[in-house]
């Protein structure tokens, strides 16, 4: 049911990003739509006897360029700083702190992963011991101090926990409203902009700032993933390596970084002359219900979570101009998704383009739905979509219009973004051009 006409209308006033193509969401976009890359091979740490060699990293970036100092946050996490990185922008590009806001209506809904891995070295050296002839118990700081590692402060304990980032983003913005934080892996970021946006419109905040982050370029990550031959091998073409739809596609990319945007109440951002970027129209989210590692064989979540979406929207099947997909790079999940989007949209199916950025961003795991749903406002005020790069085989099953290679020029007023998790979690999200 269309509860559109009981509940306040959600509006995007900031957004910022910190990502592998960039941290100014111009420079992202300019890049996107040129089809570069940032996949390249792994330089966090020693990945040369690992089946996947390739990432996409966030390279000579530091928290410098919003204005932090990094030394004042060496024990916090590598996601968390990507999270600070991209609501300093956010925030700032939407003026809301140059505004009378009351700090008890504004809010904080992250989807982040685990934090910092350091800390499971520090844990491993603890159970070796370092020095073998002195007992556990008699463990001396001073030692582990002097190999340079922050990860005996107390701190880094608590830097684990996923809740961190919108912690600290709390802290920093004295938003003092709803925080919360998501994790529901691949979908978190897409499911914390649709519950942020549920909270400003039954009224409990009247500002969210919304997003994700993450990073899994971690040994332990990439031994997870290859585990569950999830990643790419293409280690000899890493640019190459994400080819989204295309039929010799053999796993995805993991990237990392952060996408936030603010949500507002779209009465106060009009009261206040705020930019607005788009509109938050539709929210769906199912889960399939079925294993945990694979997407149901016929789509049942992923169909009924788009559906749902178009209908709490409001919108028909025609009004779709863009499909900004979940297109990993698997198997699996681009055949799946194509079928559900054959499902739901009919024959319309085939004339809507349908791409998927994670050809060149790679694939951002809890930051990715906030990244994509970034990237669709982008389309939304350009009137172009971006590609999927590398595709060049089709594949009989993967049969829709994925953008192939080069953007396009069309025009497009409302986009549909889907993020399909592990887990079975699905949401989707449209984001529309504003009517005033």
């Amino acid at each position: 049911m269309n509860r559109s006409a009981r509940r306040r209308r959600v509006v995007v006033t900031g957004i910022g990003c910190v990502t592998p193509l960039g941290w100014e969401v111009e420079t992202v976009w300019k890049r996107l739509l040129a089809a570069e890359s940032g996949v390249g091979m792994i330089s966090l740490f020693d990945a040369s006897n690992f089946p996947t060699k390739i990432a996409a990293e966030v390279r000579d970036w530091d928290l410098s360029d919003v204005g932090e100092d990094p030394k004042k946050w060496s024990f916090q996490g590598r996601h968390t700083h990507f999270a600070v990185g991209a609501a300093k922008k956010a925030v700032a590009d939407s003026g809301i702190m140059d505004s009378s806001i009351d700090p008890t209506r504004f809010g904080i809904y992250t989807g982040s992963g685990e934090g910092q891995q350091d800390f499971f070295r520090f844990t491993q050296m603890m159970v070796a011991g370092m020095d073998k002839d002195s007992p556990t118990d008699a463990l001396d700081v001073a030692k582990f101090t002097q190999t340079g590692l922050d990860i005996l402060h107390p701190i880094a304990e608590l830097e684990q926990e996923p809740n961190m980032p919108a912690a600290h983003l709390a802290s920093l913005m004295g938003a003092q409203g709803p925080n919360v934080n998501c994790l529901t892996a691949c979908a978190a970021s897409s499911q914390a902009i649709g519950e942020a946006t549920e909270i400003i419109r039954c009224g409990e905040a009247d500002v969210m700032l919304s997003g994700g982050t993450h990073t899994m370029i971690h040994p332990f990550g990439v031994t997870g993933f290859n585990l569950l031959t999830a990643l790419s091998t293409r280690n000899d073409d890493p640019q190459a390596a994400s080819r989204p739809f295309d039929r010799d596609r053999d796993g995805f990319v993991l990237g990392e970084g952060a996408g936030m945007m603010v949500l507002e109440d779209l009465e106060r951002a009009k009261k206040r002359g705020a930019k607005i970027y788009g509109e938050i129209l539709g929210y769906g989210s199912t889960a399939d219900a079925f294993r945990i590692t694979d997407t149901h064989p016929e789509g049942r979540g992923a169909i009924s979570c788009i559906k749902m979406a178009l209908d709490d929207a409001g919108v028909e099947l025609d009004a779709i101009d863009y499909i900004n997909a979940h297109g990993t790079s698997t198997s699996v999940n681009d055949r799946v998704e194509t079928l559900a989007i054959k499902e739901v949209f009919g024959d319309l199916a085939y004339k809507i383009p349908v791409s998927s950025t994670k050809s060149m961003l790679g694939h951002l795991i809890a930051a990715t739905g906030a990244t994509e749903a970034i990237i669709c406002l982008m389309a939304i005020r350009d009137n172009v979509v971006p590609p999927t790069t590398n595709y060049e085989t089709p594949d009989p099953d993967c049969d829709l219009d994925y953008v192939p290679n080069q953007a396009r020029e069309v025009p497009c007023r409302t986009t549909l973004t889907n993020s399909f998790g592990f887990g079975g979690q699905n949401i989707s999200l449209i984001l529309s051009q504003f009517d005033g």
